[in-house]
């Protein structure tokens, strides 16, 4: 019989780091809501802030319930996790107060603080498929999807992916649940499947079944606010770094090798990303600059534990110059990716992936090779396989639920309601009261002249 979790005394520094951690990957949604709402018009910004916030509530209800349990209980035909195992977080919240060697821990901290960390991962994941949707999907259907694709889609795909240890009587410590890491031996260190080709994937399929905007391609639909833009990218990278280096569970030389190789790809990816944009259309641009930004960030996920500089800086090229290429493919191929959540997320997290079975060294902290560095193509097939599961498993299962949604409580707005604006619509609010400011323009102006 399994002893899960361990009881033992935590480590306090590690416990510190990934309460940090924590944090920052929490604070990595508001500067999502921030990014995104930036990118919409001046109508649309309140219900897109509202979607990644609203996020925040649905999943960490659905997470303490049952959603951890999911992720990080016992399999379930190697599918899902036990729901009931550690429903209501039953079993983690313990420890005598005064007995610090019997606190539940996952690995060397307390669970609870595991559980936290990786709740804020659910969370952003949720919220990054809101912008491939903006305008037009309706809130109280935003809110359903994002309870049942969490529930349907991210907990069973992170339990593939991410894994726990577990003691058991002859007091081994195993992993548990994580079969695309642990069997396949794919490398993903911080959910570049799990997270972004999944959120990508899904991000397609919903804007593909909800349809385009009401007037896409052929009226403008310019970002209305770039400095938010510019100031959710800051928040995005700032947070990054518990999302990957937080990912090493601890306060050692992983946590640091992330960091400087997470740092080294984004600052690729974004001048690369410019690059493409100066040769293709003459000039670099603000929003290229933050997009690159997040395309660095993306790619660099999976494999920030397994390159060195050399390897980071060629997965942010590869990600800053392929990602701002393919954002033009929904013009070619017809579907309304309004915020280019597939050719960032999608594409970003493909190619951090897959180059992984490339440029990996023996010499960074996963300890594998990649084709470049001698391995040949063992570890690249491994990489392509779980990208391919993940894909698949997210595209099924989001176009079913997608369908589900709108035949029952239907997906979109009115046109009427789209055409006057979602804000509006949705939340009976505006972002800037523009009428209000006109007029008190117009009261001093008649002040001045009296």
């Amino acid at each position: 019989m399994d002893h899960y979790p361990i009881l033992g005394t935590p480590n306090t520094g590690d416990t510190a780091w990934l309460l940090v951690s924590a944090a920052l990957v929490l604070l990595m949604t508001p500067g999502l809501a921030f990014f995104y709402g930036g990118m919409v018009r001046a109508r649309g910004v309140l219900n897109m802030i509202m979607m990644s916030i609203s996020a925040m509530g649905v999943v960490t209800v659905l997470w303490v319930l049952y959603g951890y349990s999911m992720t990080f209980g016992n399999d379930v035909g190697r599918l899902f996790g036990n729901p009931a195992q550690f429903f209501g977080l039953e079993g983690l919240l313990g420890g005598n107060a005064t007995d610090t060697t019997q606190i539940p821990l996952m690995g060397t901290v307390p669970a609870t603080v595991f559980v936290a960390f990786q709740l804020m991962f659910a969370i952003i994941t949720v919220a990054l498929i809101s912008g491939a949707v903006a305008d037009r999907l309706k809130f109280g259907a935003w809110l359903a999807f994002a309870a049942l694709w969490v529930t349907v889609v991210y907990f069973p795909v992170a339990h593939w992916v991410f894994d726990a240890d577990v003691s058991t009587d002859d007091g081994s410590v195993v992993h548990h649940g994580g079969w695309i890491v642990n069997q396949l031996k794919a490398i993903d260190f911080a959910g570049g499947t799990a997270v972004h080709i999944n959120a990508g994937t899904a991000g397609l399929v919903l804007a593909i079944i909800l349809g385009k905007r009401l007037g896409w391609p052929r009226l403008p639909m310019r970002p209305h606010n770039l400095p938010f833009v510019m100031l959710g990218a800051g928040l995005l990278w700032f947070g990054w770094y518990g999302f990957n280096a937080g990912s090493a569970a601890s306060a050692n030389g992983t946590a640091g090798t992330t960091f400087i190789t997470t740092t080294v790809a984004t600052a690729a990816a974004m001048l690369c990303w410019l690059l493409t944009e100066r040769i293709r259309d003459g000039h670099a641009t603000s929003l290229g600059a933050a997009s690159g930004i997040v395309a660095g960030l993306v790619a660099i996920t999976p494999s920030c534990a397994s390159v060195n500089v050399l390897g980071a800086l060629a997965i942010g090229a590869v990600a800053g110059v392929a990602c701002a290429l393919a954002v033009g493919l929904k013009f070619r191929f017809g579907f309304d990716d309004s915020l280019d959540v597939v050719g960032v997320h999608l594409v970003g997290g493909i190619a951090g992936t897959l180059m992984v079975g490339l440029v990996a060294t023996k010499e960074a902290p996963a300890g594998v090779a990649g084709l470049f560095y001698g391995g040949g193509f063992d570890q690249l097939w491994r990489q392509a396989v779980g990208v391919v599961v993940v894909l698949a498993y997210s595209a099924i299962a989001t176009a079913i639920l997608a369908l589900i949604i709108k035949y029952t409580i239907g997906l979109r707005l009115d046109r009427e309601e789209e055409s006057a604006g979602i804000d509006e619509a949705a939340h009976a609010e505006t972002a800037y009261d523009f009428a209000a400011a006109g007029a008190g323009s117009v009261i001093g102006r008649h002040s001045a002249q009296e």
